[in-house]
């Protein structure tokens, strides 16, 4: 099967993928002011990007930008419809994701994870060089620098 990432700017199939995601039991937190994100993606997302995966024609997993600063972004709301999971996509979503933060010249990429309700994604974070940097009520905020990835 191809597998293909490219940058979207269709919002409606990006929301739906987004809604789906929120639905994940113990993910609750991290979807804290979802209506107003949902209700402007273009204002939400503006200096970053939103990125899909496709296989073959069919969106089955994304990955977002958010700028923080000139030389920060967040990455956010990486994920794989659970069929498609254990295909590696989510690597290739990450080193996209990276990819496209340097592209857009970022120097790091920060974000927040549940390691409790995601830990194969955590475990994925930590053998592709992200660091952690602090863990609060069960929420971990970790960070790549860009410039030290190869």
């Amino acid at each position: 099967m191809a597998f293909k990432v490219k940058e979207c700017s269709d919002t409606a199939i990006i929301k739906d993928l987004f809604v789906e995601y929120s639905h994940i039991k113990g993910a609750e937190s991290c979807f804290v002011s979802f209506d107003k994100e949902l209700n402007d993606l273009e204002g939400f997302y503006s200096g970053g990007a939103i990125l899909a995966g496709y296989e073959e024609d069919r969106l089955v997993a994304c990955v977002a930008i958010r700028k923080i600063s000139d030389s920060t972004c967040e990455g956010k709301r990486l994920f794989i419809k659970p069929e498609y999971r254990g295909k590696g996509y989510a690597r290739i979503m990450i080193k996209a994701m990276t990819d496209k933060a340097s592209e857009l010249g970022f120097k790091e990429v920060v974000f927040t994870t549940k390691p409790e309700v995601m830990s194969v994604g955590y475990g994925l974070y930590k053998r592709m060089g992200f660091e952690q940097l602090s863990e609060e009520n069960g929420v971990v905020s970790m960070r790549i620098d860009l410039s030290r990835m190869v």
